[in-house]
């Protein structure tokens, strides 16, 4: 997925606000699912991270154009395990490993632990074969 650096995306020295790759990424398995004309929750489940390890390895500036580049490293039935890089052109400027858990809201409206629904299931065995 492409992303277009906007002044917005920047801090006063034109440089990428850090949690702003957390949001590209986001944005990026979001995609996933809108491309296909679905979205990555229903009405009684979605995906929260668990866990997430980055790594800031170069600076994008203001105009530069990334792309976002998601792998699945494991897919289990209640967590997938991707590996999320960001480029700038051939340059890798970001890594991150993120666990995502798929939730149910239980009784009281409590968030638990469930397994993934089979149209994510499906969308996720899809994107490991590419």
């Amino acid at each position: 997925m492409k992303i277009r650096i906007y002044y917005e995306d920047t801090d006063c020295g034109g440089i990428v606000y850090h949690a702003n790759y957390l949001k590209y990424c986001e944005r990026a398995r979001s995609e996933w699912f809108f491309t296909l004309g679905l979205s990555p929750q229903d009405k009684e489940v979605g995906f929260v991270v668990k866990s997430m390890q980055i790594e800031f390895l170069h600076p994008a500036k203001l105009g530069d154009l990334l792309e976002v580049k998601t792998k699945i490293l494991e897919l289990k039935s209640a967590s997938i395990l991707l590996e999320q890089e960001i480029f700038l052109q051939e340059k890798k400027i970001f890594s991150a490993t993120i666990l995502l858990v798929c939730i149910k809201l239980g009784e009281n409206k409590i968030p638990k632990i469930t397994k993934i629904p089979a149209f994510a299931n499906e969308i996720f065995k899809n994107l490991q074969k590419d």
